[in-house]
């Protein structure tokens, strides 16, 4: 074995270190994507998805008729799952996209136009910041803590998580308890696994 000194980018996510911690993010990658996808002189975006942004299925179009056949024509399906690849992939070290990058992967199948605008629309957002990322930070403080469905404020992130929830819930209070079990049964996990290797 050879010692190739400290790590500093490993499948395309580079390490920054400082007193604070060790820095993940994914700058290079995140700059190659904006001039792969022809946006290094598009305008960044301060959000990753439209608020009012009401995303349908070709399905769902067809059944519905709701959109003239000229309004949202249908994209390259290749193009556009290779696309949600790529910006999957920086969920890496975004995990502020990963609820938007989940909500367009269900669309790989049949892809619109408004799709793959939405997409684009992310690889902006992530162009206001390339260099933003994940801090694993170096205080010494044991402490776990777990946040449920808010944006995330900890010191060192160990495990984040956006996906659909399985069941319906009848209220948004339903939904948080749901959410908050989930975070527990990792939380709980997490401190076995700390407590069996002696953290």
């Amino acid at each position: 074995m050879k010692d190739l000194g400290e790590l500093r980018f490993f499948l395309g996510i580079e390490f920054a270190r400082s007193d604070k911690g060790i820095l993940m993010h994914q700058r290079k990658y995140t700059l190659e994507l904006l001039s792969e996808l022809g946006l290094t002189a598009a305008k960044p975006i301060c959000t990753p998805m439209d608020y009012n942004l009401k995303l349908t299925s070709r399905q769902f179009d067809d059944h519905v008729k709701q959109i003239q056949p000229d309004e949202d024509t249908s994209a390259d399906k290749v193009t556009y799952q290779k696309l949600i690849g790529k910006i999957l992939y920086l969920t890496i070290t975004r995990p502020d996209i990963a609820f938007c990058v989940q909500t367009l992967s269900q669309f790989l199948k049949a892809s619109k136009k408004s799709h793959i605008d939405a997409a684009l629309r992310i690889v902006r957002y992530v162009k206001n910041q390339p260099g933003q990322g994940v801090l694993l930070s170096n205080d010494p403080n044991e402490e776990v803590s777990a946040f449920c469905d808010v944006d995330w404020i900890g010191k060192s992130v160990v495990a984040w998580k956006s996906k659909k929830q399985a069941t319906v819930s009848r209220s948004s209070a339903e939904a948080e308890f749901r959410s908050l079990a989930a975070v527990t049964a990792e939380l709980v996990w997490i401190v076995g696994l700390m407590t069996e290797i002696g953290i």
